[in-house]
């Protein structure tokens, strides 16, 4: 049992690690108030070959494992966790279509999603569906062309900012069994957005309701099979799940080097702040609880990696304690900063800010547990 990361892993983590510290770090406060993330960074990515991170090698992606993934998204959030998830969604996104797409599909489509000149976008949450996500009512009728789409998607990151969307919608009543995965393009008849939506984080991320009035889009552009919409949406949410974990312990790790840099600075009673045992401590509960949480989440990322037959499991349970240790240690370290951790200038807040949703978004962590405790009993 090797624990280590190879040469090849290390390198790409230094590789994203360097990127986001120069293309990144410097503007994720500006991009915050603006509300958006210019597009010209995601082409700056791709040229890392990160617009396709799990895309097959044969259809031009950089083919790397699910346990590679997530160290590229850890070492992204160390400059933004907004920006990291953002991308983790479109490469979901890319997965989806060269696994179950048509070749003619991925002759169209997968081109420019690997080079993010095409941005693409997840549906699957809707207004009245959230955990139980197989409730969703937003339907695709078949026509001659092949299906109009009518339903309302909510929360969605990209919203009125991606160039194609995944949209989970009924293809009949049959439970989850209805629901078939449909690629709606940016500028489709009867596509809308909502108005952007005033978030707690991840303000850089454009988020909106994604609305469809019998929106066509053409058959080809269904994904696999109809009826097998909803097994391909889970699927896809296993990946998912890791990369907002890996997101989760990068930003949390970012947090906890600028406290330890801060409390060696920082004086109090004569002394550096560092120097109090009841202070390291508190340093020392952190780094072994985001020593902890990374070492499961490699785990499970190898798992999935594996097939083994309790990858979905470790998956959930990764995604409920990565994600639930980062906003710990994130607010750990605000606390450590005493007022100027409050402050917008340093950086600490926007990192509790945008670590919260982590809890709630690719399954909530009461969800994931409901995930654990089944495959448990069953």
């Amino acid at each position: 049992m090797d624990f280590a990361l190879t040469e090849e892993q290390s390198a790409i983590f230094d590789m994203a690690h360097d990127f986001g510290q120069e293309h990144i770090a410097p503007h994720a406060r500006t991009w915050e108030a603006e509300g958006t993330i210019p597009k010209e960074l995601w082409t700056k990515l791709a040229k890392l070959g990160f617009g396709g991170l799990y895309v097959s090698e044969d259809r031009g992606g950089s083919g790397l494992s699910r346990l590679d993934a997530t160290l590229v998204f850890e070492a992204l959030a160390q400059s933004c966790a907004s920006v990291s998830a953002f991308l983790s969604i479109h490469n979901m996104c890319a997965r989806m279509i060269d696994a179950y797409g048509t070749d003619a599909l991925k002759d169209r489509l997968l081109p420019k999603a690997l080079t993010m000149d095409t941005i693409l976008s997840y549906c699957l949450t809707e207004p009245g569906s959230g955990s139980d996500a197989a409730a969703l009512k937003t339907k695709a009728t078949r026509d001659n062309a092949g299906y109009l789409l009518t339903g309302t998607k909510a929360f969605i990151s990209g919203g009125g900012y991606s160039d194609a969307y995944i949209v989970m919608a009924r293809t009949s009543d049959d439970g989850p069994k209805g629901i078939s995965a449909i690629i709606v393009e940016d500028g489709a008849p009867g596509l809308s957005f909502g108005g952007l939506e005033d978030k707690m984080g991840w303000r850089s991320q454009p988020t909106r309701q994604v609305q469809m009035d019998s929106c066509p889009a053409p058959a080809e552009n269904l994904l696999g099979h109809e009826g097998m919409g909803f097994t391909y949406a889970m699927a896809g949410l296993d990946g998912g799940r890791l990369n907002i974990a890996a997101c989760s312990i990068g930003a949390a790790q970012s947090a906890l080097d600028q406290t330890v840099a801060y409390m060696a600075e920082r004086r109090a009673f004569g002394k550096s702040i560092d120097q109090f045992q009841g202070l390291q401590f508190r340093l020392a509960d952190m780094e072994i609880a985001l020593q902890s949480a990374r070492t499961f989440l490699r785990q499970a990322a190898w798992k999935l990696d594996q097939g083994a037959p309790d990858a979905t499991k470790f998956c959930a349970m990764a995604k409920k304690l990565c994600t639930e240790t980062g906003s710990k240690v994130a607010d750990q370290c605000l606390q450590l900063h005493g007022g100027y951790g409050y402050l917008a200038d340093y950086g600490i807040e926007k990192i509790v800010r945008d670590l919260r949703v982590h809890q709630i978004l690719e399954g909530t962590n009461e969800i994931m547990r409901v995930i654990t405790a089944r495959h448990m009993i069953q």
